[in-house]
C-alpha cells in the first residue's frame, strides 16, 4: 500500500546510479548488519510489539535476508519510511532494501530506477466504511469523502475509479497508516481506502471491529514487493532468491520444523540443492552453501510467514487466495533451485 508515483523521480534515479556504483552486498557484510526499510506501523505486516522489536509479514523477509547474508535473522536495523520518503532512502543508501507493502509498478521499475525482486503479497484496493454508514459497494460513494494517503498509486486508482464510474469525491489527504485509521475513526472521512490486506490489517486493530466492513469491490491490481537499486546485480540476485527460497521450501515441504532433519535425510536433489548439501548454489550468490537453510530456519517457509502473522488464525485473518502456491491454484511459483 502506500505506493509512490513519480514522486522526485529525477533526484531518485540520480540518487539510485550512485548508491549502487558499491555493492550492497559487501557493504552489509563489512557493516555486519541490513538497513531494512519498512512502513511506519501496519499490524501483521510491520510494526514494533510490546518490547519494541519489529515483526511481521515484511519483517520476516528483511530477517530472512539477514539470516542468509549474516547468518543472524537480529542483525537488522529496521527504518520506518512513508509513501513519500521510502524511494529516497533506498535510491540514497540510507537503507540496503526496501521491505514496505510496496506496489510493483512501471514508472518505479523503470522511471525511479528500482528492481523489484518478486511479489511476496498479491494484493489490490478496496474500501472500508462504517456499517452504520450503510454502503453495500464503492459505487454508492458518490460525494463522499475519503481518508487516502499521499505519494502512493492509491491516489490515482481512487481518482481511476470514481471518474470511471461517474461519481465525485472528496479527498482527506494522511501522511501514514496511523494518520489514516485516526481520521477515519473520528468521522472525519466517510470511507478509508488502500490495499484490502492494509485495510484487513487495520480493521484489526480496532476495538469494535465488526461495527466496520469491507466493501467488495477490488479496484485494481497490487503486486506488493521488496525492492533494491537498480545496477546492483549481486544484491538483487541475493535478495530475490532469498524471497524464492522461502517460497520454495513451502511448496518442497521444508519447514522451520523440520529443516534440519531434511538437510540430512532427503532424497529430492532440489531440496537437496535448496539447503546446501549439493551444488555450489550458495557459493554462485557470495554466501555460504546454507544461506536458504539459515533464512527457513530462523523465519519458516513462505506459508509458515504468512500463517504466523497475517494468516485466517491471526486478528488480521486473510485467507491466501492468490497468495496460495501454484500447486494449490494461488499465484506463488519459485523458479527452479538448479
Amino acid at each position: 500500500m502506500n505506493k509512490s508515483v513519480f514522486f522526485g523521480a529525477l533526484t531518485v534515479a540520480g540518487l539510485a546510479a550512485g548508491a549502487a556504483a558499491a555493492s550492497t552486498l559487501d557493504d552489509v557484510k563489512a557493516r555486519g548488519k541490513l538497513n531494512c526499510g519498512v512502513t511506519t506501523g501496519l499490524a501483521g505486516f510491520a510494526a514494533p510489539n510490546a518490547n519494541g522489536e519489529w515483526e511481521g509479514f515484511d519483517v520476516a523477509v528483511c530477517r530472512a535476508v539477514a539470516a542468509a547474508v549474516l547468518g543472524d535473522p537480529a542483525a537488522v536495523e529496521f527504518i520506518p519510511t512513508t509513501g513519500k520518503t521510502r524511494f529516497t532512502a533506498l535510491a540514497s543508501g540510507e537503507i540496503d532494501f526496501l521491505a514496505r507493502n510496496t506496489t510493483w509498478t512501471f514508472s518505479r521499475d523503470v522511471d525511479l530506477k528500482f528492481d523489484f525482486i518478486g511479489v511476496n503479497y498479491y494484493d489490490g484496493q478496496g474500501f472500508m466504511v462504517p456499517k452504520e454508514l450503510g454502503v453495500s459497494s464503492a459505487k454508492d460513494l458518490d460525494g463522499a469523502t475519503v481518508c487516502i494517503q499521499t505519494g502512493t498509486t492509491t491516489e490515482l486508482n481512487l481518482a481511476d475509479f470514481f471518474r470511471n464510474n461517474n461519481i465525485s469525491y472528496e479527498p482527506v489527504p494522511v501522511e501514514t497508516n496511523a494518520e489514516g485509521q485516526q481520521q477515519y475513526l473520528a468521522g472525519a472521512c466517510d470511507t478509508y481506502t488502500t490495499d484490502a490486506s492494509g485495510l484487513a490489517a487495520t480493521r484489526a486493530t480496532f476495538e469494535n471491529p465488526g461495527e466496520h466492513i469491507i466493501l467488495p469491490e477490488i479496484i485494481s491490481k497490487e503486486p506488493l514487493g521488496p525492492l533494491v537499486r537498480h545496477g546492483d546485480n549481486d544484491w538483487g540476485d541475493v535478495t530475490r532468491w532469498v524471497l524464492y527460497a522461502l517460497i520454495a521450501a513451502e511448496e518442497l515441504g521444508v519447514t522451520s520444523a523440520n529443516v534440519e532433519e531434511m538437510t540430512t535425510n532427503t532424497t529430492n536433489p532440489e531440496v537437496a540443492r535448496l539447503l546446501g548439501t549439493e551444488g555450489t548454489l550458495g557459493e554462485m550468490l557470495g554466501l555460504e552453501a546454507d544461506w536458504a537453510k539459515k533464512a527457513i530456519a530462523s523465519q519458516g517457509n513462505y506459508g509458515e510467514i504468512f500463517a504466523k502473522n497475517i494468516g485466517e488464525e491471526t486478528p488480521i485473518g486473510l485467507a491466501r487466495g492468490l497468495n496460495a502456491q501454484w500447486t494449490d491454484g494461488g499465484l506463488m511459483y519459485a523458479p527452479p533451485f538448479r
